[in-house]
């Protein structure tokens, strides 16, 4: 499995968005996180497919498209037409998530499937061959800049070991309060995309994606 950094632009400044996402890219980042939030599965409201189609010509990059909203076949072609490379929804936000993984599919793009930390790990087993992505969210959903939920740990090693059983090697993303200081912890236990926000986009972009890259490289 290849580490890959995927740095979320929940936390980049949008009076300078494309500029930002130019420099993650040549900085080296492979994936563009991106945070769609409806203010109903999750309190907060972000940004949806107009902002995704206008950034979708400034890289090649790609785009990771994290949607924490209700019922959310219900836009998954739309998504995909504005340039998601990837869509992950929440496993908590329908009651039918292999119809949605098979919509996702359908659309010629890979399918994430993601469970918030108070979620049972286990509630993933009837996916874990159906899907190209966990994620594992290390803090609840919502908000930038929180701080990271040790236990999240021991979760990503559970979901690893479970997917190991079977002979998968399906990625493994963790999102949420992950820097340069922590983000070690997460790779030993095994997962290999790392989205961070406040950690690449507070201060000197390029040289924080260096930061990371230079660890995800070396472990």
């Amino acid at each position: 499995m290849k580490n890959i950094l995927s740095p979320s632009i929940l936390s980049a400044d949008f009076n300078i968005l494309g500029q930002q996402i130019r420099e993650v890219d040549e900085a080296g980042a492979e994936y563009i996180h991106i945070d769609v939030m409806d203010g109903i599965f999750v309190p907060s409201i972000s940004y949806g497919m107009p902002v995704i189609k206008s950034i979708r010509k400034t890289t090649q990059k790609v785009f990771d498209v994290h949607i924490m909203i209700t019922d959310p076949i219900r836009y998954i072609e739309e998504f995909a037409k504005v340039g998601a490379d990837i869509i992950t929804f929440h496993l908590e936000a329908t009651d039918d998530a292999m119809a949605v993984i098979d919509k996702i599919h359908g659309c010629g793009i890979k399918a994430g499937i993601s469970i918030k930390p108070g979620t049972a790990v286990e509630e993933l087993l009837p996916y874990l061959d159906k899907v190209d992505m966990i994620l594992v969210m290390t803090v609840e959903p919502g908000f930038g800049g929180q701080s990271f939920i040790p236990e999240s740990i021991g979760r990503v090693k559970k979901v690893r070991q479970m997917l190991q059983e079977r002979g998968l090697t399906t990625d493994i993303e963790v999102d949420g309060g992950i820097y340069t200081e922590n983000v070690s912890n997460v790779l030993d236990a095994g997962a290999n995309v790392i989205v961070s926000g406040s950690g690449v986009f507070k201060g000197n972009v390029s040289e924080n994606v260096k930061k990371f890259i230079n660890i995800l490289q070396n472990r």
